[in-house]
């Protein structure tokens, strides 16, 4: 309300200064004033440039550091931190060359304000000059593409092989998560075999599959290496986890993946942040429909030991629905029922 205020007292005196002006204009016009008074104001508009880019300056300054606690929370992982450093970098070019721009822009009106005795000066071409104005951004245009791309090929580079697998689908409108049993290798999927139990069309054809499980919330351990493999049932989708400064599309029929390793536990971040009650969220950022907003999913940081003993209590998917070993081979029904029934979750990497 105080800004609404400050904004709507603003738009007023520039109203009634600017109708005191028009009123002056032509006040000197009927008194024959006003070549005297065209000369006063063309001075007065020439200095309101600078002294207008410098009170604006100051006010950036002022509000970004009161706005910096809407900024992005402090990375939870290794690559959100190169990301950070990519971003305040970038940030600060577009901010020496938006002042040098602009410092050049509001200081020429004052320089060259108009004077009778003034004649300009035709200046058609430099060729020297514009070389140099092409040279110079294109370069650090080409640094800054190359620094993207380069923190880019890192997270979608093959993930190391003790790296915690996961795969996160989504669909209209809700996420489901799928882990890999003891074998750590997830079993393949089949979007026909899709129904309102097996959501993800888990194919138990192929006995690596025997051992997968869904949990209801993605627990993934700090200090180690985690893979995404991404998945979209229906329509674009993105999967977004703003801590760990990640982001990927979710494309139906072409499957993705990211990977970063965590830094900071759940109960580590809900001490720097002061929040008892933060938790780190998996959400989608692409409108997918009237139940978008809906579309988040808790995820836990433990610590390696915490993630092991959690791992090790879930429950393999063919163990929670029975029905579905019919729809094992029967040649590897026994195999099936032995990997499903096995509580001990151990992976390779732990």
């Amino acid at each position: 309300m105080n800004s609404l205020f400050i904004i709507l007292t603003a738009v007023l005196v520039l109203a009634i200064l600017f109708l005191l002006f028009r009123v002056q204009s032509l006040v000197s016009i009927m008194t024959g004033s006003h070549e005297k008074r065209a000369g006063l104001s063309n001075k007065i508009n020439a200095a309101l440039f600078p002294i207008f880019f410098v009170v604006g300056l100051v006010l950036i300054y002022i509000y970004s550091g009161k706005a910096s606690e809407f900024y992005l929370p402090k990375p939870a992982s290794e690559h959100g931190i190169v990301t950070d450093k990519l971003f305040w970098f970038i940030t600060g070019v577009i901010m020496v060359a938006f002042v040098l721009t602009n410092t050049l822009l509001f200081y020429f009106p004052y320089k060259y304000q108009f004077k009778e005795e003034r004649k300009a000066h035709f200046y058609p071409d430099n060729h020297k000059l514009e070389i140099i104005w092409t040279i110079i951004p294109a370069i650090v245009l080409t640094a800054l593409v190359f620094m993207g791309w380069r923190a880019w090929t890192d997270i979608t580079a093959p993930a190391p092989k003790d790296a915690v697998v996961l795969e996160i689908t989504g669909k209209q409108f809700n996420w489901i998560v799928r882990y890999p049993g003891k074998d750590g290798k997830l079993g393949s999927y089949n979007y026909k075999l899709i129904d309102a139990t097996n959501e993800v069309g888990i194919d138990f054809a192929d006995k690596a599959s025997f051992d997968d499980f869904l949990p209801r919330e993605i627990h993934i351990p700090k200090g180690k290496p985690v893979l995404f493999k991404i998945r979209a049932r229906d329509v674009l989708h993105s999967v977004f986890l703003p801590h760990f400064r990640q982001k990927m599309d979710a494309v139906p029929g072409m499957p993705t993946s990211f990977w970063f390793t965590p830094i900071y536990t759940t109960d580590e971040m809900r001490g720097i942040t002061n929040n008892p009650q933060f938790k780190y969220e998996l959400a989608c950022t692409e409108i997918c429909g009237r139940g978008h907003f809906g579309m988040k999913f808790i995820l836990v940081v433990d610590e390696p030991e915490d993630f092991e003993k959690w791992y090790s209590e879930q429950e393999a998917f063919l163990k929670k629905n029975p029905d579905y070993l019919a729809k094992v081979p029967s040649t590897l029904k026994d195999l099936a029922f032995e990997a499903s029934n096995n509580s001990s979750n151990k992976l390779s990497s732990f």
